[in-house]
């Protein structure tokens, strides 16, 4: 009952306060529109509006953050239906039915499908994230300083394992020099300086939001700007009726629920995202749909399934970082900074001193969907006219937000520099194929992964046996192990060949 009072009480907050209301939809709206412009994404819109919130309180930046995460995971699939070229990675799946709808003359009914199927998947996520992140955090409660380290570790290694598909070890690389990055300065048990080399400017260690945008956003803005991208238009008055289709939806009930349950289980592994979301969701819905064939031919169960799972993610996403304090995604990542910048530490200690923060951010996260779909439905006609922007001449205003987000978190121009710096490497790191998501996973959960190993070095006296004497933690270091493992040539071909060899002989049993 307190849950649920919390819950109105946040909303009633948001929506009897015209301040609230205009922070709300001015984010949501800002979030489509760094959706729908390719080579922006909801990352380097919650880390930019991240130095925007610097001056108000948690509730409130916490609103603003989260209805421009939300707004812009659904704002791509606005040229991914019009112009078949996602706004996001998240959006590309979209791309595979909406945009042959839009060239059968039903770019409207896409939209309305879209639009509604995000708010669906945003209602599903949100109920998970009330229904899961008490529980978990009740069993991270009973962790010790080696499972802090073990989680840290797992964050980091399944997020440059996922990330990286094809070579793992390239997503583990960028994930150490994460790590690396986060030892810079006085350590956090002796207050030593490390790997200072004598600058002062270095003595506090590497600030999270400098990094976060130098890794999200000067790689996108060097990158466009070297491939001269450039948008075609659309006229909007070619999108016919827009209006959502709710017989279709009713019709596809069972699909929605599989691609929220998707969605949902997606964003909750860390460092994933919304884009393997949207794709697993997608060749699920084709494989259990009645009609495969349509599928890439304007099959509205593509994007319907598409849109719930991206929506969905984001609640799931939403999980472990209020549970565990790890981020499920890449902007849950930026999420995570902007958090620690208003001193809101995530994880199993906030929810046991704050209980009231989890109905609070499920209460954001509803009213974030409910704008979204509003914005969605009202400006969907609008939007589309600033897709006529080349990207060349919108880049530099990019670059020129970046600089002054970077230069407002404490008026150091240190932080310029280490934003450029950051940048660039995170632009070789793109030409090398290695991801960005782990180093910057890295860069937050260093910190808690050395303090948690020395210091429980330190409390068994150098022993590492407690690291399996204890259920969790042993359970941790077996799923630390196998994921290794599984990256080993040799180990991986000798367990698909076990796998292989049982499953014959079960077939022949039967």
């Amino acid at each position: 009952m307190n849950i649920l009072n919390v819950f109105s009480g946040m909303l009633l907050q948001i929506f009897s306060s015209p301040l609230l209301i205009v922070i709300l939809i001015g984010s949501t709206f800002l979030g489509i529109i760094f959706g729908a412009m390719p080579g922006l994404t909801a990352t380097l819109g919650v880390a930019l509006l991240t130095t925007l919130t610097y001056g108000l309180d948690s509730e409130t930046a916490l609103l603003a953050l989260l209805a421009i995460y939300v707004g812009g995971v659904y704002g791509g699939m606005y040229t991914a239906i019009l112009l078949n070229i996602p706004g996001t990675a998240a959006s590309a799946a979209t791309a595979m039915d909406g945009y042959p709808m839009a060239h059968k003359g039903q770019a409207g009914r896409a939209f309305g499908l879209a639009t509604t199927s995000s708010l669906i998947g945003s209602l599903v996520g949100m109920t998970f994230v009330a229904l899961l992140s008490p529980l978990i955090a009740q069993v991270a409660l009973q962790f010790t300083s080696y499972e802090y380290f073990l989680l840290a570790l797992f964050g980091i290694l399944i997020s440059g394992s996922l990330t990286s598909p094809e070579l793992a070890i390239k997503g583990w690389i960028a994930g150490l020099f994460g790590i690396w990055l986060s030892t810079i300065g006085q350590d956090h048990i002796q207050m030593y300086p490390r790997f200072t080399f004598g600058m002062h400017d270095l003595d506090n260690g590497i600030d999270v939001v400098p990094v976060l945008i130098g890794a999200f956003g000067i790689p996108q803005i060097m990158i466009v700007l070297e491939s001269k991208m450039k948008l075609g238009s659309m006229n909007a008055k070619s999108l016919g009726k827009l209006l959502p289709d709710f017989r279709t939806m009713f019709q596809n009930l069972r699909n929605i629920i599989t691609s929220a349950f998707t969605g949902v289980g997606i964003g909750a592994v860390p460092g994933i995202g919304e884009d393997i979301a949207a794709w697993v969701s997608y060749g699920i819905a084709r494989k259990t749909s009645k009609t495969p064939e349509e599928f890439g031919k304007g099959a509205p169960e593509g994007v319907i399934s598409t849109c719930v799972a991206n929506q969905a993610c984001v609640g799931g996403a939403m999980i472990p970082l209020l549970s565990l304090g790890i981020p499920g995604s890449p902007p849950a990542v930026m999420l995570l900074g902007a958090l620690m910048l208003h001193n809101v530490a995530p994880g199993p200690m906030l929810l046991k001193s704050n209980p009231d923060f989890v109905p609070q951010v499920t209460a954001i996260l509803f009213a974030a969907g409910i704008a979204m779909w509003i914005c969605g439905m009202i400006l969907s006609k609008q939007v589309i006219h600033i897709l006529r922007v080349p990207q060349t001449l919108f880049m530099p205003l990019i670059a020129v937000l970046c600089v002054i987000g970077s230069f407002a978190l404490g008026l150091h121009v240190f932080n310029l520099y280490l934003m450029g710096i950051i940048g660039i490497i995170s632009y070789f790191f793109i030409k090398l194929h290695l991801p960005i998501a782990p180093l910057v996973i890295g860069v937050i959960l260093g910190p808690m992964a050395d303090t948690a190993l020395r210091t429980g070095l330190k409390t068994t006296g150098g022993s590492l046996w407690p690291m399996v004497d204890r259920p969790i933690s042993l359970v941790l270091v077996l799923i630390i192990v196998a994921i290794v493992c599984s990256q080993i040539p040799f180990i991986n071909t000798a367990i698909r060949k076990i796998f292989s060899r049982v499953k014959n002989k079960l077939a022949g049993a039967y």
